[in-house]
């Protein structure tokens, strides 16, 4: 069973930065991808950022390119989000998300609030 720990979520004035991070542990065989999602309140789950294991390549919302940045330790199965130039509406709850392709369902974190405000 793989399980994802975050970390890394607070409150922040806006223009300030934070990095969130992401461990997974247990029985991990493979992982087709990792990333980030958000969810504001009254709004839908939506993807921040990700990373394609095979390729190596990220993708990023719109509204964070250029602020946000994320990264992965392969070594330790973890995930990170630099953010960046934060704003009142990157407020919002972020789950950490890994893919383990061929099929699977993915799996999430508990979620850690970034609350950014003056």
């Amino acid at each position: 069973q793989v399980q994802l720990v975050e970390s890394g979520g607070g409150l922040v004035q806006p223009g300030g930065s934070l990095r969130l991070s992401c461990a997974a542990s247990g029985s991990i065989s493979s992982i087709a991808a990792m990333g980030w999602y958000r969810q504001a309140p009254g709004k839908e789950r939506e993807l921040v950022a990700n990373i394609i294991s095979r390729r190596g390549s990220t993708n990023y919302a719109d509204s964070v390119k250029g602020r946000f940045t994320i990264s992965r330790d392969n070594a330790k199965n973890t995930v990170y989000l630099q953010m960046n130039s934060l704003k009142p509406e990157d407020t919002a709850v972020y789950y950490c998300n890994l893919d383990p392709g061929y099929g699977y369902l993915d799996i999430w974190g508990q979620g850690t609030l970034v609350t950014v405000s003056s």
